[in-house]
């Protein structure tokens, strides 16, 4: 259906040629939806200057999402042609450096945790929204039988092309991909981009073997850093993140699909604190503090003091296929 557009100009772009998506709930399908805030796209387009998002909470279940939205078919509209997550890696890192003593004390940040897997060994790896590929290259040099999928042409040709590795064009659930064909599937930062969550992760599912993991990563919205930030929080990235999940709404979209959750946990991402205090001080409402967060060692520090009380902006959850 076409939703009304929440753009601040949408007399002058009532439409914009989008077909606009007017969701239930993602996770529990009813339609008790609360008007959360309105956030503005951080990398708008000639073609679509100045849109604003309505975020809006499930009464019933607690999730956050973006709700209208483009659907699916015209999602990719919203992505920039320079998209970071879809560019040649610049640098592949090699197999994952030993694992410093205070890392245990202030936690890795995000990336350095994706070199760290819950299976003994190697085997059959799915990384869903590969992107560039850099994680699929790292995971083939140690061993891995790997295969990526993205949405995006342009990444996969990257992976296939640039990498050497095997990569489709797609979503789940995906005409080549079998029941039980991997041990383990990741997804980096993809999860909240996919208009239905809970169908792709009955999807990983049915493509692990019994006892095979999952390992999710997505921007934690009950972080200190959104209720910094608000609207300038760096892991909003509207309209391409369509659903917003805490721990607990995250937890119920694994357990819902089947899987058993193993842990949920915060880990901190100094980068993005970086990102959301720059975007911050380009605002009318932006204080002394906000400077002081862009600068790299102020932003480690807070990222490690948010990190010890559990409020970090990333999350990590592990979960296995019941055997």
């Amino acid at each position: 259906m076409t939703a009304r557009l929440l753009a601040a100009p949408s007399d002058t772009h009532p439409q914009l040629g989008v077909e606009w998506d007017d969701s239930p709930c993602p996770l529990c399908g009813n339609r008790d939806e609360e008007p959360q805030f309105e956030a503005a796209d951080p990398t708008p387009a000639d073609d679509r200057p100045g849109l604003k998002f309505l975020v809006v909470k499930c009464r019933s279940c607690g999730l956050t999402y973006t709700n209208p939205r483009p659907s699916a078919d015209d999602i990719a509209r919203f992505y920039p042609s320079n998209y970071k997550p879809h560019r040649r890696p610049r640098k592949l890192e090699q197999a994952r450096p030993r694992t410093h003593p205070l890392e245990k004390l202030l936690g890795r940040p995000c990336s350095e945790r994706r070199g760290v897997l819950p299976w003994p060994g190697v085997g059959r790896l799915l990384d869903f929204g590969c992107g560039g590929g850099s994680f699929l290259k790292r995971m083939a040099d140690q061993g891995w039988d790997v295969v990526g999928l993205d949405a995006a042409v342009g990444a996969v040709r990257t992976v296939q092309e640039d990498l050497g590795l095997k990569a489709m064009v797609g979503s789940l659930p995906h005409p080549d991909l079998r029941p039980c064909s991997f041990e383990v599937i990741t997804m980096w930062h993809s999860l909240e981009h996919v208009h239905d969550p809970v169908g792709v992760l009955r999807e990983a599912y049915q493509l692990l073997i019994p006892g095979g993991r999952l390992v999710i990563a997505c921007p934690n919205i009950d972080s200190w850093a959104f209720r910094r930030f608000g609207t300038d929080w760096f892991g909003l990235d509207l309209p391409r993140h369509l659903t917003h999940f805490t721990p607990v709404t995250l937890s119920l979209a694994v357990q819902s699909a089947g899987l058993r959750v193993m842990s949920v946990r915060t880990i901190r991402h100094s980068d993005w604190l970086r990102s959301s205090a720059k975007l911050a001080t380009a605002g009318p409402r932006a204080d002394w503090t906000d400077k002081v967060l862009t600068w790299k060692p102020a932003a480690k520090l807070a990222a490690w003091v948010v990190y010890t009380a559990g409020g970090s902006d990333c999350l990590l959850a592990v979960a296995e296929r019941p055997r």
